[in-house]
């Protein structure tokens, strides 16, 4: 899934490679992706770009129409860029194009999804507060105005586990599986850990892992096209999706803990004292 620091990519991409163009064609691909009927998504063409902006994980494309294409990536989403578009005729329900952009310049962009389950969105709006995922949105790690007293009064009272208070959008934006296993086991602290039981040294220490894994992270994607952006974020991995592994710190084997649809990845000595977490499906930690 792409997160805060692919998704700034994506956003620094269009800004620097999209502003100035105008949009010529906008075809949709697949409807149920498309969350909005007002204003029109064919509102968007003779648009010009204005630039682009990152909210959570959305990508916000601006126009000087007065409205905004907006979308989100979800679990299998990307967004292939081309010099030059492809003059094939798309066939909806027989593609993974979601959506096809297209510019003055002859370039333009699709959003595709792989896979069955299919959880990409666009919006056509007015303003991006207007798309209700945005509006619930917390607020941003890397802002200025996010300090180490931001996230203790985030945290305050939430008898939940850290990994999923990081994951939360509503709680604070842009993080998800892959950067809170990152984040976590740069602060050596358990996914199992309790919010709200955190200490000062601990909220200084996840804090900072915080900081500096998203700011290295954001730094590593700035500048690469599209098409490098997910093995830079594979190449970038202490952890996530290491299993098996030897973790870059201590040596000790990379662990996995499975659920529904995903998992997360710890290192058992940097992080839960050498305890081997159960399996979530049986809902337990092994003593």
């Amino acid at each position: 899934m792409p997160e805060m620091p692919e998704v700034q990519g994506l956003v620094d991409f269009l800004r620097e490679r999209a502003t100035g163009l105008t949009v010529t064609k906008v075809s949709v691909a697949n409807i149920a992706a498309l969350k909005t009927y007002d204003p029109p998504i064919d509102a968007m063409t003779g648009a010009t770009v204005t630039g682009a902006q990152r909210h959570g994980k959305f990508v916000d494309l601006e126009t000087d129409a007065g409205a905004h294409l907006v979308f989100h990536l979800a679990k299998a989403g990307w967004l292939r860029w081309y010099d030059q578009l492809p003059a094939t005729v798309i066939r909806p329900g027989k593609t993974p194009i979601a959506l096809r952009v297209g510019f003055d310049d002859g370039s333009g962009f699709d959003l595709t999804e792989a896979g069955t389950k299919k959880s990409l969105a666009y919006y056509a709006a007015r303003s991006p507060a207007d798309v209700p995922g945005i509006a619930r949105l917390g607020p941003d790690p890397l802002d200025d105005g996010f300090t180490r007293d931001t996230l203790a009064e985030l945290l305050a009272g939430r008898r939940t586990q850290i990994k999923g208070v990081l994951r939360d959008q509503s709680i604070i934006a842009g993080i998800g599986n892959a950067y809170s296993d990152e984040i976590l086991h740069a602060a050596k602290m358990s996914p199992y850990a309790l919010a709200a039981t955190l200490t000062d040294a601990e909220i200084d220490r996840l804090y900072a892992a915080m900081q500096q894994t998203l700011a290295e992270a954001v730094a590593a994607a700035s500048g690469k096209p599209p098409a490098d952006l997910k093995d830079a974020k594979r190449r970038g991995m202490a952890v996530h999706g290491r299993r098996g592994e030897a973790c870059p710190v201590c040596g000790d084997e990379v662990r996995s803990v499975f659920f529904a649809d995903n998992s997360l990845e710890y290192c058992p000595t940097c992080q839960t004292g050498g305890k081997i977490l159960a399996d979530r499906r049986l809902s337990r930690l092994l003593k």
